[in-house]
């Protein structure tokens, strides 16, 4: 069974060195080298971490003469926002009944402690 693209892109955003890449990234291209820089780690692991961010669409890389930049791809950002979306409606419509009923509940009740 393969993974949908949610499922991957979630699994990407998982890691805060993956996270970070794409804040980097999201101020422009950048390539493989200015992207570790401030990671302390070696190529190849950050090499694998483009991989994956790369797998699921939240990148791309180009070839620009020996450079290989990388560049953000919104899509699957903009899908992951859409599908929490759904979720955070439910929540806040829940929470808004829940304060209503305890703002009944207030009323009905003195605001003074019972006597044991």
């Amino acid at each position: 069974m393969h993974p949908d693209r949610l499922s991957l892109t979630f699994a990407a955003l998982a890691d805060p060195t993956r996270r970070a890449i794409l804040v980097r990234l999201s101020s422009g291209a950048r390539t493989v080298t200015e992207l570790a820089a401030p990671h302390d780690m070696s190529m190849p692991a950050i090499s694998k971490h483009l991989r994956v961010l790369e797998r699921c669409g939240l990148i791309e890389r180009s070839r620009e003469a020996q450079w290989r930049p990388c560049r953000i791809k919104a899509a699957p950002i903009k899908e992951a926002v859409d599908w929490m979306e759904q979720y955070r409606r439910h929540w806040e419509e829940s929470l808004d009944r829940l304060e209503e009923y305890l703002q009944e509940l207030q009323k009905e009740k003195p605001h003074g402690r019972r006597k044991k």
